[in-house]
């Protein structure tokens, strides 16, 4: 933690948090509105200061931290984890999504079936050229 630092780019800070792998996919987000400063909308290179407070959307889970340090370089999680602080409605939030999403799991995730296997498709073609073969039959009756 860089306490020499008095502002810093969203972007980079995001980044530096861990909170996205990559400094686009965090400059990404931030442009499609998933993440605001203050309550109100960023940019990307919006100078970020500590004591801020960052609100963002990943996926289904929603976080809003308090920036507590600046950091010109990505470290380590832990050090990572020194420079915000999640807000105790923040924890509560994402606490409560997650047990209402283990109690209704999405219903596509219930699905067994994906993609048939080699053995499926085999089996699916057999029966198509089967299905084909029944129009150049000139009996109904299976002995030819």
């Amino acid at each position: 933690m860089n306490t020499m630092l008095e502002t810093m780019r969203l972007d980079k800070w995001l980044w530096c948090a861990r909170f996205y792998k990559t400094r686009s996919l965090a400059t990404e987000e931030i442009s499609k509105g998933r993440v605001t400063l203050n309550g109100q909308a960023a940019k990307p290179a919006r100078d970020l200061r500590c004591g801020d407070i960052v609100a963002m959307r990943q996926g289904p889970v929603t976080r809003t931290v308090t920036v507590r340090g600046l950091s010109g370089a990505r470290g380590p999680a832990p050090v990572a984890q020194q420079l915000y602080e999640e807000t105790a409605e923040s924890i509560a939030l994402r606490e409560q999504a997650a047990e209402q999403r283990r109690l209704a799991p999405e219903p596509a995730a219930t699905l067994v079936e994906g993609r048939p296997t080699k053995r499926d498709r085999r089996e699916i073609d057999k029966v198509r050229t089967q299905a084909a073969d029944w129009g150049k039959r000139w009996s109904a009756s299976l002995d030819e």
